[in-house]
């Protein structure tokens, strides 16, 4: 553990290093109010035209009728424009370049240093795209360095919630074994392996003692790997059970890649707090989620994505992948509508990233984090609750909406803006045109803003 806890320090130190030497002026930020032409707020599910949100520092003072202009400070016209919450992707692999089946290719020439600099540059395309938060739910320990570099100030980024390693059972979808030799040392994977109550328990106190937010487990099998079935669930109850008892002990919330109704039933019923993908819930898992108070959190463009390239791309992934692509999009697209019609409450997640690799032009929309907006109006949503689940509702599920997810006094500036209407035509969420985050202007007009990393007591 003392291993893991300093290399991910010494990565946030390199990342910090290179970008100092820049000799780029620090840039703070001032007292601020932005003229909005209609603002969607991310709690209430009708927009208001000509607001003005004042600014002091880092965090909202006010949120006023009419354009006022408080003296000295900088006015902000997006008069014009409709103005948001900072998104939130609550399913976020920042450190995600090549899928999850042929997750070995890309460790063979490069290891965590490498992938660590990829993702400072996902980071930055995130927010440039309008997410000044996201949640990682299980990525590795190198995302909790990146989460300590961006809140340091030594690189740009959004707000990050980071879980550690995923947790899930041997042979299980968390299990990287499968592709190599299962005498090797295999550190890695016995760290995020947990074969019985007492280990699950153990493996959550590492994350937590790690600077883990949260915790991801796999119940499941998955889609993207190949030595298991998405629609069995491969952890016992006992595990689950000592896994989100303990998290919630710590103040820890728990995620699990579950796609098997059994998986997901259970996983609901012992407590866990929000389900990712979800694909095979039916009524029952429906009626499970209001009564617990879970979360679905459906991410449907990874899905679309997988479906796609088996049809445009087949010799690209591996038989037994190939075999479980197509029947899963349709189960996993059914499954949202059919959640969203029962009363689910839902939270924005993508499990994509800007950098993940497009086979040909087709398939480089779903680089652009957006995209799911559209696919979740397309099957039935309406344009504000999609809005609503990358705003208010996916600040509650981090557990932090008294700072993210609105646009409120007391929260912080995380504001973003587009040039239409996206009620109209919610694609417009593909197009944002302005990013603030904590007071900083990261992108305006289009366009990305100089801004250098702001480095904390300097």
């Amino acid at each position: 553990m003392k291993m893991k806890t300093s290399k991910s320090s010494l990565i946030a130190a390199a990342i910090g290093a290179v970008l100092c030497v820049t000799g780029v002026s620090v840039v703070s930020a001032k007292d601020v109010v932005v003229h909005a032409g209609r603002l969607i707020d991310g709690v209430a599910k009708q927009p208001r035209t000509q607001m003005s949100i004042v600014i002091k520092d880092d965090r909202i003072t006010s949120v006023e009728s009419g354009f006022v202009r408080p003296a000295g400070a900088e006015v902000i016209d997006l008069s014009s424009f409709t103005v948001l919450p900072g998104l939130i992707d609550l399913h976020q692999h920042v450190g995600t370049d090549t899928p999850v089946g042929a997750r070995e290719i890309s460790l063979l020439a490069t290891g965590d240093m490498d992938r660590v600099l990829k993702m400072s540059a996902n980071a930055q395309m995130l927010l440039q795209q309008g997410f000044t938060s996201i949640r990682n739910p299980g990525g590795g320990f190198v995302n909790i360095a990146l989460k300590r570099a961006i809140n340091s100030g030594y690189i740009i980024g959004p707000r990050m919630w980071v879980a550690g390693d995923p947790l899930g059972p041997t042979g299980g979808h968390s299990d990287g074994r499968r592709s190599r030799d299962l005498d090797e040392d295999g550190t890695n994977e016995q760290w995020r392996i947990i074969d019985s109550a007492d280990e699950a328990r153990k493996a959550v106190r590492l994350n937590h003692l790690a600077g883990a937010d949260l915790i991801k487990i796999m119940p499941s099998g998955g889609s993207g790997s190949v030595g298991d079935d998405p629609k069995r669930q491969l952890m016992t109850n006992e595990e689950i059970k000592s896994v989100i008892d303990t998290a919630h002990s710590l103040g820890m919330k728990v995620a699990a890649h579950a796609m098997g109704k059994e998986a997901v039933d259970n996983f609901i019923r012992l407590g866990g707090d929000t389900v990712e993908h979800g694909s095979y819930g039916d009524a029952g898992s429906y009626k499970l989620y209001k009564e617990h108070g879970a979360y679905l959190i459906p991410t449907l463009a990874v899905a679309e994505r997988g479906e796609e390239r088996v049809v445009r791309h087949p010799n690209s992934m591996d038989p037994i992948q190939l075999a479980k692509r197509k029947p899963l999009h349709v189960a996993h697209s059914l499954n949202f509508t059919n959640a969203y019609k029962a009363g689910v409450k839902i939270g924005f997640g993508t499990d994509v990233t800007p950098s993940m690799e497009a086979l040909d032009d087709e398939l480089k929309k779903y680089r652009q984090i957006g995209y799911e907006f559209v696919l979740m109006v397309k099957l039935g949503m309406t344009p504000i609750d999609a809005i609503i689940s990358a705003t208010g509702t996916a600040g509650e599920i981090l557990g932090d909406a008294e700072d993210v997810g609105s646009i409120q006094p007391g929260r912080y500036a995380d504001i973003v803006a587009v040039a239409k209407d996206p009620l109209s035509d919610i694609s417009e969420m593909m197009r944002v045109q302005f990013v603030m985050k904590g007071g900083v202007v990261y992108r305006q007009g289009g366009q990305p803003a100089a801004v250098a990393p702001v480095l904390q007591g300097k």
